[in-house]
């Protein structure tokens, strides 16, 4: 099953659009049943979960970290891990490219932010992330690589509402990319959409789709 559902999904993604299979709260056996499928790139939320699957897993899969990222953590997932999508301030974005730095790589990131009409989501405002950008010293830094922003929708069966919230996100990508990273080609990504959005998403410039629950099934939390 999960072996056809990550077919059926990459045969339907358009060119340049990565899956990320979501595999936070599943079993290490399911990961490599993706894997098997030829699935490379798995994203996970909590940092002792993925390192514990780092431990037993090949080696060559690509290791994306999704969720609310604490700063004291970083260390745990900075030897290995391929992207960060959840940089929310300067202080973690500066924490990430110190372990970077001790763990001699440069790390991909992705600025989070706020979108959705939830509270409990994660991530900047608009305002704050240009504030971050005008600040000036992540310029500095190098050891990570902005490659480009996240951000979760409202979890909501409106539809046009999530919709507005991915085209708010498509733009200021834009506005970003014309601003401070004109010229940097690596500055593209745009990681937004899951199980229950992902085709809308992909309509608005998503180049990185999470899903999970698609492929994995119903997570169970009390694990």
């Amino acid at each position: 099953m999960i072996t056809k559902t990550i077919k059926d999904i990459k045969d339907k993604l358009p060119e340049g659009v990565k899956l990320i299979a979501v595999s936070k709260f599943h079993p290490a056996e399911a990961v490599k049943e993706a894997y098997n499928a030829g699935q490379r790139l798995f994203g996970e939320n909590k940092v002792q979960e993925m390192t514990a699957k780092h431990e037993v897993l090949p080696k060559d899969i690509e290791w994306h970290f999704i969720g609310h990222l604490q700063t004291n953590k970083v260390k745990y997932i900075a030897p290995f891990v391929a992207m960060i999508h959840s940089i929310d301030s300067l202080h973690l974005l500066t924490e990430v490219n110190r372990q970077a730095e001790k763990a001699n790589r440069v790390i991909d990131v992705l600025l989070q932010i706020h979108i959705a009409h939830e509270e409990s989501k994660f991530g900047m405002t608009f305002g704050e992330c240009r504030e971050l950008l005008n600040e000036g010293s992540w310029k500095t830094l190098t050891h990570v690589r902005i490659c480009g922003l996240m951000g979760m929708a409202t979890f909501t069966d409106d539809m046009e509402q999530v919709e507005r919230e991915f085209i708010s996100l498509q733009a200021f990508l834009e506005e970003l990319k014309n601003s401070w990273f004109a010229g940097d080609a690596a500055f593209k990504e745009l990681s937004m959409g899951m199980t229950d959005d992902y085709p809308i998403a992909v309509r608005h410039g998503s180049t990185f789709v999470r899903i999970g629950t698609l492929i994995f099934g119903e997570r169970n939390y009390n694990k």
